[in-house]
């Protein structure tokens, strides 16, 4: 009898479990596997604002290395770590600025951020996590106190352009050129889209494009790096370059140095133009038109309006497949150039909306340090340095790191630290970390092609299909902040991932799939596989 009831007990909590398996979080089940091509989850640090380990108020390479694992420890499995599995530094050569933007010299570290061997280092760790590093590389212009430049001026000055002068855009104008150009003296001047500081280099002469090839050998194959973020591309056109072409023997002449290196071009400008500038063969381009306050996605969190979002993704990846069948699209909501999107957002809610709709596209996503905090900044202030203030890693011991000025404020970490939202579940990191590991549960949402859009008839429903190697997922976004959806489904489909944007748990609850019905509660995502 004692036996009979024991295998009745055991059976009705079989049974149990198995009635209740939709109830559990299948995230917490479902494997983690790390990229081994060129889709990444990047991180962008700027490197003298992210974590200074020698407390002389600058930011450096061992501060990175220090906060490595929290970026990434190593084991996709582990809820610890954001989970990032690419990382970008902005310019880390010799350079008189706080930025780097205008570089001395392009093969060396500037000793503020360390040495080459500390930067040996960092490469070794961040491969041994499974993270690739990319530096910015800027050669559209480079510092006025560039060895080349200074001694270019100074044959210039002798009316001589056949030397160190043949490396920049320098002229004879019998009158002035204009406000782009800066005067050397004798009827000379010199081409500077950006500043008088910095010069820009003719990328159409033979010298310039040996030494850029020293300069990319260097930094592959000598000290490992996995790619470059390029600066300014929009620039490479001037006086004598077309851009495209420069481009195109940039992206080609650095394949052959290392057959797998990254490349992802800034070209600040509409769709149609950086689409176009993918003919060049370069791997990514971020998608400008998608970012900053305006932008569609912080759009259709603020409206709780699809707004032709998701055929909008879909037609601009197509274009872009079109000019380069290998593109892999770069969707980002801000970066060092651009008002810090923590102040796009109403609350942490629409914040952790923010960051499903854009990293949830194909392509790989770009987080600009901090973003995953909801950090903000001081609107009215112009100056670039306080878009690029110090990461909070305990609000309650704010770090003595100064941007041009600009210092660090609790205000703009008014969500907690990483030590305060570490600790709690709801916080905007816990929900960036959860997306993460979706991403790297589910191959297809960043490989995948965007198949039908508009699977159901709400205004506040974005929704789409991707399909992967023969995994086919949908990607449902609630974008209501006040309204709960039931939403019928005409598929065999099971529950990936649900988010919920304003629970307290960062978990699925309340996105439920009860046969045909997706219930969804105000701003939610919901990930979910469909079966043949």
């Amino acid at each position: 009898m004692k036996k009979l009831l024991a295998i009745i007990l055991t059976l009705t909590i079989l049974a149990a479990c198995l009635g209740g398996c939709g109830a559990s979080d299948p995230v917490e089940t479902l494997e983690a596997k790390p990229s081994t091509d060129k889709f990444r989850n990047y991180y962008q640090i700027f490197v003298s604002a992210f974590n200074d380990s020698d407390n002389d108020a600058v930011g450096d390479l061992q501060g990175i290395i220090d906060k490595l694992d929290y970026l990434n420890d190593g084991n996709p499995e582990t809820t610890d770590d954001l989970g990032v599995d690419g990382i970008w530094l902005t310019p880390i050569m010799p350079s008189p600025s706080y930025h780097k933007y205008d570089v001395q010299n392009y093969m060396d570290v500037d000793e503020r951020f360390g040495t080459l061997k500390t930067f040996d280092k960092l490469v070794k760790e961040c491969h041994k996590r499974g993270i690739k590093l990319i530096i910015d590389m800027v050669l559209n212009h480079c510092s006025k106190d560039n060895p080349l430049f200074v001694n270019a001026c100074k044959q210039a000055l002798k009316g001589n352009l056949k030397d160190d002068a043949k490396y920049f855009e320098i002229a004879r104008y019998d009158e002035s050129p204009g406000d782009k150009y800066t005067a050397i003296g004798n009827g000379y001047y010199y081409e500077s889209n950006f500043s008088p500081s910095m010069p820009e280099w003719n990328l159409n002469a033979q010298c310039t494009r040996d030494y850029f090839k020293m300069v990319a050998y260097f930094w592959l194959k000598e000290h490992n790096a996995d790619g470059f973020r390029l600066d300014a591309t929009l620039y490479y056109t001037n006086a004598h370059t077309k851009g495209d072409e420069f481009l195109k023997w940039y992206y080609k002449m650095a394949q052959d140095i290392k057959k797998d290196v990254y490349m992802v071009g800034e070209h600040w400008t509409g769709n149609a133009e950086i689409q176009q500038m993918y003919s060049s063969g370069i791997d990514s381009l971020f998608a400008f038109g998608y970012a900053g306050a305006s932008g569609p996605f912080v759009n259709a969190v603020r409206t709780s309006m699809e707004g032709n979002l998701a055929d909008s993704v879909k037609n601009y990846i197509a274009e872009t497949k079109k000019q380069n069948k290998n593109a892999i699209n770069c969707f980002f909501l801000s970066n060092h150039d651009q008002i810090r999107s923590g102040n796009y957002f109403a609350d942490a809610a629409q914040i952790k909306m923010g960051a499903a709709v854009y990293m949830l596209v194909p392509g790989n996503s770009f987080i600009y340090y901090g973003e995953e905090l909801g950090t903000t900044q001081d609107a009215s202030q112009s100056a670039d340095g306080y878009k690029r203030e110090a990461m909070i890693w305990d609000s309650k011991k704010l770090p003595k790191i100064y941007t041009d000025g600009a210092g660090p404020n609790a205000e703009h970490v008014s969500y907690g630290g990483v030590k305060q939202q570490q600790k709690d579940k709801s916080s905007i990191l816990n929900f960036y970390k959860r997306v993460i590991r979706v991403k790297n549960q589910n191959p297809a949402i960043a490989r995948g092609t965007i198949g039908k859009t508009k699977i159901f008839d709400d205004s506040a429903v974005c929704s789409y299909y991707v399909e992967y190697k023969g995994d086919k997922l949908l990607i449902v976004h609630n974008l209501s902040k006040d309204e709960s959806k039931t939403l019928k489904l005409t598929d065999n489909a099971e529950l990936r991932a649900g988010f919920n944007a304003s629970n307290s748990k960062n978990d699925k609850s309340e996105v439920e799939l009860s046969g045909s019905e997706l219930k969804m509660p105000s701003y939610s995502t919901a990930v979910l596989k469909i079966n043949d």
